[in-house]
Protein backbone atom coordinates (compact mmCIF):
# COMPACT_ATOMS: atom_id res chain seq x y z
CA UNK A 1 0.00 0.00 0.00
CA UNK A 2 1.69 3.58 -1.19
CA UNK A 3 -0.16 5.25 1.91
CA UNK A 4 2.06 4.01 4.27
CA UNK A 5 5.47 4.63 2.29
CA UNK A 6 4.09 8.16 1.43
CA UNK A 7 3.26 8.85 5.17
CA UNK A 8 7.04 7.72 6.32
CA UNK A 9 8.25 10.34 4.05
CA UNK A 10 6.16 13.17 5.45
CA UNK A 11 7.47 11.29 8.68
CA UNK A 12 10.69 11.55 8.12
CA UNK A 13 10.79 15.31 6.32
CA UNK A 14 8.61 16.84 9.77
CA UNK A 15 11.92 15.23 12.06
CA UNK A 16 13.89 17.15 10.17
CA UNK A 17 11.60 20.46 10.07
CA UNK A 18 11.68 19.58 14.15
CA UNK A 19 15.67 19.04 14.19
CA UNK A 20 15.80 22.84 12.39
CA UNK A 21 14.09 24.71 15.12
CA UNK A 22 15.96 22.29 17.54
CA UNK A 23 18.91 24.10 16.23
CA UNK A 24 17.20 27.74 16.03
CA UNK A 25 16.10 27.17 19.61
CA UNK A 26 19.47 26.32 20.96
CA UNK A 27 21.09 29.09 19.05
CA UNK A 28 18.62 32.02 19.96
CA UNK A 29 22.06 33.10 22.31
CA UNK A 30 24.73 32.55 19.68
CA UNK A 31 26.47 36.26 18.55
CA UNK A 32 25.34 36.67 15.00
CA UNK A 33 23.75 33.47 14.44
CA UNK A 34 20.92 33.43 11.59
CA UNK A 35 18.18 31.34 11.55
CA UNK A 36 17.14 28.12 9.40
CA UNK A 37 13.84 27.38 7.41
CA UNK A 38 13.51 23.97 6.52
CA UNK A 39 11.78 23.72 2.99
CA UNK A 40 10.23 20.95 1.04
CA UNK A 41 9.67 19.54 -2.25
CA UNK A 42 6.72 16.81 -3.67
CA UNK A 43 8.40 13.60 -5.03
CA UNK A 44 7.52 11.98 -8.29
CA UNK A 45 4.22 11.16 -9.30
CA UNK A 46 3.29 8.06 -10.67
CA UNK A 47 1.14 8.37 -13.80
CA UNK A 48 -2.18 6.10 -13.56
CA UNK A 49 -3.21 8.37 -16.54
CA UNK A 50 -1.47 11.52 -17.52
CA UNK A 51 -3.66 15.28 -17.78
CA UNK A 52 -4.71 15.64 -21.64
CA UNK A 53 -4.37 11.92 -22.20
CA UNK A 54 -6.21 11.00 -25.39
CA UNK A 55 -9.33 8.77 -24.26
CA UNK A 56 -11.16 7.92 -26.86
CA UNK A 57 -10.19 7.71 -30.77
CA UNK A 58 -13.26 10.88 -31.35
CA UNK A 59 -10.64 13.18 -30.05
CA UNK A 60 -11.13 13.51 -26.37
CA UNK A 61 -8.56 14.29 -23.71
CA UNK A 62 -8.55 13.50 -19.64
CA UNK A 63 -9.30 16.91 -18.01
CA UNK A 64 -7.09 16.03 -15.27
CA UNK A 65 -5.62 12.76 -15.16
CA UNK A 66 -5.08 10.46 -12.45
CA UNK A 67 -1.34 11.15 -11.18
CA UNK A 68 -0.64 9.68 -7.35
CA UNK A 69 2.26 11.53 -5.37
CA UNK A 70 4.72 9.36 -3.96
CA UNK A 71 5.51 11.63 -1.09
CA UNK A 72 7.76 14.85 0.05
CA UNK A 73 11.34 15.14 0.40
CA UNK A 74 13.35 18.04 2.21
CA UNK A 75 14.61 20.41 -0.70
CA UNK A 76 16.55 22.72 1.47
CA UNK A 77 17.45 24.15 4.73
CA UNK A 78 16.96 28.09 4.01
CA UNK A 79 19.36 30.57 6.31
CA UNK A 80 17.38 33.94 6.86
CA UNK A 81 20.15 36.95 7.53
CA UNK A 82 18.03 39.28 8.53
CA UNK A 83 19.79 41.92 10.57
CA UNK A 84 19.61 40.59 14.26
CA UNK A 85 19.08 43.53 17.02
CA UNK A 86 21.89 44.74 18.36
CA UNK A 87 23.22 44.50 21.98
CA UNK A 88 26.06 47.11 24.16
CA UNK A 89 28.56 45.59 25.92
CA UNK A 90 30.72 48.31 26.19
CA UNK A 91 33.78 46.16 25.52
CA UNK A 92 35.67 48.03 22.79
CA UNK A 93 36.68 45.16 20.90
CA UNK A 94 33.33 44.00 20.32
CA UNK A 95 32.11 44.95 16.69
CA UNK A 96 28.91 44.49 15.17
CA UNK A 97 27.89 44.80 11.50
CA UNK A 98 25.00 47.47 11.41
CA UNK A 99 23.68 46.07 7.88
CA UNK A 100 24.97 44.08 4.83
CA UNK A 101 28.52 42.28 5.44
CA UNK A 102 30.99 39.86 6.71
CA UNK A 103 33.99 39.78 9.02
CA UNK A 104 36.65 37.91 6.42
CA UNK A 105 38.83 36.15 8.74
CA UNK A 106 42.15 33.62 8.36
CA UNK A 107 41.49 29.72 9.29
CA UNK A 108 44.03 28.05 10.82
CA UNK A 109 45.04 26.14 7.59
CA UNK A 110 45.16 29.69 6.15
CA UNK A 111 42.01 29.51 3.91
CA UNK A 112 39.37 32.51 4.43
CA UNK A 113 36.49 31.88 6.54
CA UNK A 114 33.88 34.87 6.95
CA UNK A 115 31.44 35.43 10.34
CA UNK A 116 29.01 38.32 11.64
CA UNK A 117 30.29 37.43 14.87
CA UNK A 118 32.31 40.62 16.35
CA UNK A 119 33.12 39.56 19.72
CA UNK A 120 36.71 39.94 19.07
CA UNK A 121 39.91 39.94 21.39
CA UNK A 122 43.51 40.38 21.55
CA UNK A 123 45.86 37.71 20.76
CA UNK A 124 49.37 37.19 22.89
CA UNK A 125 50.50 39.45 19.41
CA UNK A 126 48.58 42.48 20.18
CA UNK A 127 46.38 41.50 16.75
CA UNK A 128 42.69 41.74 16.56
CA UNK A 129 41.47 37.85 16.76
CA UNK A 130 37.96 36.01 17.16
CA UNK A 131 37.29 34.07 20.39
CA UNK A 132 38.78 31.20 18.37
CA UNK A 133 41.72 32.93 18.33
CA UNK A 134 41.95 33.70 13.98
CA UNK A 135 42.82 36.61 12.64
CA UNK A 136 40.35 39.07 11.85
CA UNK A 137 41.90 40.17 8.37
CA UNK A 138 43.54 42.42 6.82
CA UNK A 139 45.69 41.87 10.32
CA UNK A 140 45.73 44.75 12.47
CA UNK A 141 48.12 45.22 15.44
CA UNK A 142 47.33 47.08 18.27
CA UNK A 143 50.04 48.46 20.19
CA UNK A 144 51.19 47.02 23.52
CA UNK A 145 51.00 50.35 25.30
CA UNK A 146 47.40 51.81 24.05
CA UNK A 147 45.39 52.93 26.83
CA UNK A 148 42.37 52.76 24.40
CA UNK A 149 41.02 51.90 20.91
CA UNK A 150 38.27 53.42 19.19
CA UNK A 151 36.84 51.97 16.01
CA UNK A 152 34.46 53.88 14.14
CA UNK A 153 31.77 53.70 11.68
CA UNK A 154 33.56 53.77 8.63
CA UNK A 155 36.27 50.55 9.90
CA UNK A 156 38.88 52.34 10.80
CA UNK A 157 40.76 51.56 14.33
CA UNK A 158 42.42 54.36 16.16
CA UNK A 159 44.54 53.61 19.19
CA UNK A 160 45.90 56.13 21.95
CA UNK A 161 49.17 55.07 23.30
CA UNK A 162 50.65 55.74 26.74
CA UNK A 163 52.47 59.31 26.60
CA UNK A 164 50.51 61.04 23.52
CA UNK A 165 47.02 62.05 23.66
CA UNK A 166 46.65 62.03 19.59
CA UNK A 167 44.84 58.73 18.47
CA UNK A 168 47.09 57.12 15.72
CA UNK A 169 45.50 54.89 13.09
CA UNK A 170 46.53 51.31 13.31
CA UNK A 171 44.34 49.54 10.98
CA UNK A 172 41.04 49.46 8.37
CA UNK A 173 37.91 46.65 9.00
CA UNK A 174 36.50 45.67 5.42
CA UNK A 175 33.18 43.66 5.10
CA UNK A 176 32.85 41.29 2.18
CA UNK A 177 29.34 40.97 0.85
CA UNK A 178 28.04 37.58 -1.52
CA UNK A 179 25.61 37.43 -4.34
CA UNK A 180 24.00 34.83 -2.68
CA UNK A 181 24.26 34.56 1.30
CA UNK A 182 22.35 31.90 1.47
CA UNK A 183 24.72 29.88 -0.18
CA UNK A 184 27.49 30.14 2.34
CA UNK A 185 28.49 26.85 3.71
CA UNK A 186 28.05 27.05 7.56
CA UNK A 187 31.02 25.23 9.43
CA UNK A 188 30.08 26.12 12.98
CA UNK A 189 31.93 28.67 15.35
CA UNK A 190 29.80 31.41 13.55
CA UNK A 191 31.71 30.95 10.64
CA UNK A 192 31.19 30.70 6.84
CA UNK A 193 32.81 29.50 4.02
CA UNK A 194 32.02 30.79 0.27
CA UNK A 195 30.78 27.85 -2.40
CA UNK A 196 29.83 28.26 -6.35
CA UNK A 197 26.42 28.79 -4.70
CA UNK A 198 27.30 31.86 -3.20
CA UNK A 199 29.65 33.69 -5.48
CA UNK A 200 32.65 35.30 -5.10
CA UNK A 201 33.02 38.06 -2.04
CA UNK A 202 33.08 41.56 -3.05
CA UNK A 203 35.17 43.31 -0.32
CA UNK A 204 34.43 46.77 0.76
CA UNK A 205 34.93 49.80 3.49
CA UNK A 206 32.18 49.73 6.20
CA UNK A 207 29.77 52.35 4.94
CA UNK A 208 30.58 52.55 1.48
CA UNK A 209 27.68 51.96 -0.83
CA UNK A 210 25.69 48.45 -0.18
CA UNK A 211 28.01 47.80 2.54
CA UNK A 212 27.09 48.16 6.42
CA UNK A 213 28.68 50.13 9.04
CA UNK A 214 30.58 49.39 12.03
CA UNK A 215 28.96 49.51 15.83
CA UNK A 216 32.04 49.56 18.65
CA UNK A 217 30.73 48.37 21.82
CA UNK A 218 27.81 46.17 20.58
CA UNK A 219 27.19 42.87 19.87
CA UNK A 220 24.18 41.52 17.04
CA UNK A 221 22.39 39.20 18.38
CA UNK A 222 20.93 35.90 16.80
CA UNK A 223 18.12 36.88 14.51
CA UNK A 224 15.94 33.64 15.91
CA UNK A 225 12.11 35.00 16.95
CA UNK A 226 11.10 32.39 19.75
CA UNK A 227 7.35 33.06 18.66
CA UNK A 228 7.48 32.05 15.64
CA UNK A 229 9.74 28.53 16.28
CA UNK A 230 7.31 27.79 18.90
CA UNK A 231 4.15 28.07 16.56
CA UNK A 232 6.28 25.96 13.52
CA UNK A 233 6.88 23.55 16.13
CA UNK A 234 3.70 23.16 17.34
CA UNK A 235 2.94 22.76 13.58
CA UNK A 236 5.84 20.59 12.66
CA UNK A 237 4.23 18.32 15.28
CA UNK A 238 0.47 18.52 14.49
CA UNK A 239 1.76 17.13 11.01
CA UNK A 240 3.96 14.29 12.21
CA UNK A 241 0.95 12.92 14.16
CA UNK A 242 -1.47 13.07 11.54
CA UNK A 243 1.40 11.36 9.51
CA UNK A 244 1.92 8.80 11.88
CA UNK A 245 -2.25 8.25 12.13
CA UNK A 246 -1.52 7.39 8.13
CA UNK A 247 0.71 4.75 8.72
CA UNK A 248 -2.16 3.37 11.76
CA UNK A 249 -5.27 3.64 9.22
CA UNK A 250 -3.27 1.78 6.41
CA UNK A 251 -2.08 -0.71 8.58
CA UNK A 252 -5.41 -1.65 10.24
CA UNK A 253 -6.78 -1.24 6.44
CA UNK A 254 -3.96 -4.08 5.44
CA UNK A 255 -4.95 -5.94 8.55
CA UNK A 256 -8.79 -6.49 7.41
CA UNK A 257 -7.74 -6.98 4.03
CA UNK A 258 -5.49 -9.96 4.94
CA UNK A 259 -8.70 -11.35 7.28
CA UNK A 260 -10.80 -10.84 4.10
CA UNK A 261 -8.37 -13.20 2.20
CA UNK A 262 -8.42 -16.34 5.01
Amino acid sequence: MRALSIAATGMLAQQTNVEVIANNLANMNTTGFKEQRAEFTDLLYQNVEAPGAQTSSQGTYAPAGIQIGTGVKTGATYRITTQGDLTSTSNPYDVAVQGAGYFRIQQADGTDGFTRAGNFALSPQGQIVTQDGLVVQPGIAIPANTVSVTINAQGQVNATVAGNATPQTVGQLELDRFPNEAGLNAIGGNTFLETPASGSPQAGVPGSPGFGTIQQGFLETSNVNSVDEITALITAQRAYEMNSKVVTAAGQMLQQTSQMAQ
